[in-house]
């Protein structure tokens, strides 16, 4: 089993405190790479090559901050996990507004901003780099109380097919991995009779499992894959 797959890469994670953020921070660290994690909270990894950084990724001057800092650790940025996000499915006639706009500030515009910070250093590193962000099945499927976060995840697609043309001449691919349900906090949020239909409803009608991210991760983060950007990639079949 390969083991050293991200070493001397430098990564970032947000949301890398619990659920898929935190599975994909380790995994990346078994593998070789310095990762840099973000997140509200507190660090719950203890490794040699990890630093965590406690902050919201929709605040503008945070993400700035960091990368301030991460730009006095090391000289490049290789890959970036767009992973970071919060969900409140509500009707849209009883959503709370400050729910909504949390939605935006989190899931669209913190991708916004941490894409924007690692492609200045990725830029000035000559190195290229990969900015991949981890979308949802609600983009596509649109779920009844979904409004707010699918319209977030649908515009991070978006967003990464505008950034994968900015970006290009400089060798950095933005792309987006659309995951259906997984075993986390955030889906506990949610009836579980609710998403059981959804999933019986795919082509493959099963939840994900972290190896089914990992493996589209990894194509995406590649070096064989630097002529795949724009890119949208929803498991279990979804269109």
């Amino acid at each position: 089993m390969e083991t050293d797959r991200y070493l001397g890469k430098s990564i970032i994670v947000t949301g890398s405190r619990r659920g898929v953020g935190h599975s994909i921070a380790e995994y990346m660290l078994a593998q070789g790479g310095r990762v840099f994690g973000f997140s509200r909270g507190e660090s719950m990894i203890s490794h040699s090559n990890y630093a965590h950084y406690s902050l919201d990724v929709g605040n503008a001057k945070d993400v700035q901050s960091a990368f301030f800092k991460i730009s006095k650790e090391t000289d490049a940025v290789d890959i970036v996990i767009n992973n970071a996000a919060v969900l409140t499915s509500q009707y849209a006639l009883i959503m709370p507004a400050v729910n909504a706009q949390a939605m935006v500030n989190t899931n669209l515009l913190g991708t916004f901003f941490v894409s924007r910070e690692a492609a200045k250093i990725m830029k000035k590193s000559k190195r290229g780099g990969r900015i991949i962000n981890i979308g949802s099945m609600a983009a596509s499927l649109e779920p009844i109380g979904d409004s707010i976060y699918a319209a977030c995840k649908a515009g991070v697609s978006t967003l990464a097919n505008v950034m994968a043309k900015e970006f290009g001449s400089f060798g950095v691919t933005c792309n987006t991995l659309g995951i259906t349900a997984i075993d986390s906090d955030m889906l506990a949020q949610l009836p579980r009779e609710k998403i059981d239909q959804i999933i019986q409803s795919l082509p493959i009608p099963r939840y994900a499992t972290i190896d089914d991210i990992l493996n589209v991760v990894n194509f995406f983060a590649s070096e064989r894959s630097s002529y795949i950007t724009a890119q949208t990639v929803f498991l279990g079949g979804i269109n």
